[in-house]
């Protein structure tokens, strides 16, 4: 069972587009949003003189969503190095102990853990190089860190960064949770709604071909998906290599089918219950 949370933000510069920090209740963790051209006005703050982890948030030319996860024991010297070092992050989100307790162990099991994580999910291209080392922390601070990522992942989250969320949102437990697309030309597909959109699950099936009166822009769609490796060729049908985030219901059932669909009455339930009927109940 969840219980709500209750997070603090304090607009620095009481600019919402300018640096905040950002604190939950009962943690000693802080973090801090921080565009990248306000970093250098950054120097007044005490706390980023210490050690922290950090993430730096950017888009190549294509839109796709960038992410590099690091540590240091002074952040604010490492960020203005990433100034000159690095070119494509716009923002960095840190975080710190407020009462000073983590050490350089700690900040490398939580770089490794958070890389690994956000590997995982494949929703952000990580911009490391190499995959940062796991420090060997005793068991009661490997208890303490774990707590300390689940507060990283909802905060990152809660700052528009959704890099350590999964993509199936529903978690369902039973076959009936999820909705299904069977159709000609090979298509069998499963997937559920999210907060994103609808995502396809790994492992499910689009049609072979398309239908000659498809529209362009959602061939165009395909043929990305096909040539970013998504879309497996196998045969008579393509497969998805991985979970797929669809901005709607309709875009993956297009997708899947090969032809026009609307998505609120193709996808179904076990049951035969359609998306639009689930949303309704």
């Amino acid at each position: 069972m969840k219980f709500g949370k209750t997070i603090k933000i304090f607009l620095i510069d009481g600019d919402p587009n300018g640096r905040m920090s950002c604190e939950l209740s009962n943690w000693s963790g802080k973090a801090y949003k921080i565009p990248r051209i306000m970093i250098k006005e950054c120097i007044d703050r005490d706390d980023l003189m210490n050690t922290g982890i950090y993430l730096l948030f950017g888009k190549n030319e294509e839109g796709k969503d960038l992410v590099y996860i690091g540590e240091a024991e002074i952040v604010f010297k490492r960020l203005s190095q990433h100034l000159n070092q690095k070119d494509f992050w716009n923002e960095a989100i840190v975080f710190i102990s407020k009462d000073d307790n983590l050490n350089k162990a700690h900040i490398k099991y939580l770089e490794n853990r958070l890389h690994n994580i956000a590997l995982s999910t494949k929703r952000y291209e990580l911009q490391n190089s190499v995959v940062p080392t796991q420090s060997s922390i005793s068991e009661s601070d490997k208890a303490e860190m774990e707590e300390f990522i689940d507060n990283i992942k909802m905060l990152v989250n809660t700052l528009g960064h959704k890099v350590f969320e999964a993509k199936r949102e529903l978690q369902p437990k039973q076959s009936q949770d999820v909705f299904s697309i069977k159709a000609a030309r090979g298509a069998d597909a499963q997937g559920e709604p999210t907060s994103d959109g609808f995502v396809v699950f790994k492992g499910s099936k689009a049609a072979g071909t398309v239908v000659s009166s498809m529209i362009q822009s959602f061939i165009a769609l395909r043929q990305k998906l096909i040539t970013n490796g998504i879309l497996v060729e196998k045969g008579e049908y393509y497969e998805f290599a991985e979970d797929y985030i669809f901005s709607s219901p309709s875009t993956a059932a297009i997708t899947v089918m090969g032809r026009s669909a609307n998505g609120l009455t193709e996808w179904k339930q076990k049951d035969g219950k359609t998306l639009r009927e689930f949303e309704k109940d």
